[in-house]
């Protein structure tokens, strides 16, 4: 069983929990719908990984299946990039390779301290290197492929930009050097995309609360919907047992 974390290192489980579990039930709407059989199952692997991740940061905070299924959505705490709806499969591999990039620089500083979220980013960082890989790879072949897929491409990458800059505002009790990580965000980002051919979008990244306040608990119109889809079930059986 996961420890409860210190304060406010709670703050902080919480905010890269609601990031995993969010992003896990937004790849998990792809089961049945995937553009082929092998992204369906890839695209569930990885949402599988990410629940994983949000069960043991959302044990640190309190009890998750609580916490997951019985908050309300200003109580939520993830970034607005990772509830925003899947769209069509380029704007997926956006997001992904958005999120990922920045989650795996993220836990692969974690992972060298010696704070609370170190075993866990130890072990994480091996996922989120492949869920990496694999938006990558789709961004390059989406990118670089026929007009309508770069198209498709350029506008995901365009319409999501906005949301990044929230990525590396202050979270308390996460003690990482926010100014590196961006900069190395970038320059990942920025390869891939050129890699792609593909430009780096331009427009502000932060600022706007539509862009940098889900860590407020302020969130986008699609998340509503998202979460009483995610909790019915919980609510509709409390107390239920499998």
């Amino acid at each position: 069983m996961t420890a409860t974390a210190p304060a406010p290192a709670t703050t902080a489980a919480l905010a890269l929990g609601d990031d995993a579990l969010v992003l896990s039930h937004r790849l998990g709407e792809w089961v049945g719908h995937a553009p082929v059989l092998e992204e369906e199952v890839a695209l569930s692997n990885i949402a599988l990984d990410l629940l994983g991740q949000a069960r043991v940061l959302l044990s640190m905070a309190g009890d998750e299946d609580e916490l997951a299924y019985l908050r309300e959505e200003r109580a939520f705490t993830q970034l607005q990039l990772v509830e925003q709806p899947n769209g069509d499969f380029a704007h997926t591999i956006a997001r992904q390779l958005y999120f990922s990039t920045y989650q795996h620089l993220l836990y692969a500083e974690l992972a060298t301290g010696s704070g609370v979220f170190a075993p866990l980013a130890g072990k994480a960082v091996k996922e989120v290197a492949y869920h990496r890989d694999h938006a990558e790879q789709w961004t390059l072949r989406l990118g670089d492929g026929t007009d309508v897929s770069h198209e498709r491409m350029r506008r995901a990458c365009t319409a999501l930009w906005r949301f990044t800059g929230e990525m590396f505002q202050p979270v308390e009790g996460l003690d990482v050097d926010l100014a590196a990580l961006e900069a190395a965000w970038l320059e990942s980002v920025t390869a891939v995309l050129d890699r792609a051919t593909l430009e780096l979008p331009e427009g502000p990244r932060a600022g706007a609360w539509s862009a940098g306040a889900g860590r407020q608990g302020l969130h986008t119109e699609p998340f509503g919907p998202m979460l009483a889809e995610m909790q019915h079930l919980h609510r509709s059986h409390p107390g239920a047992t499998w």
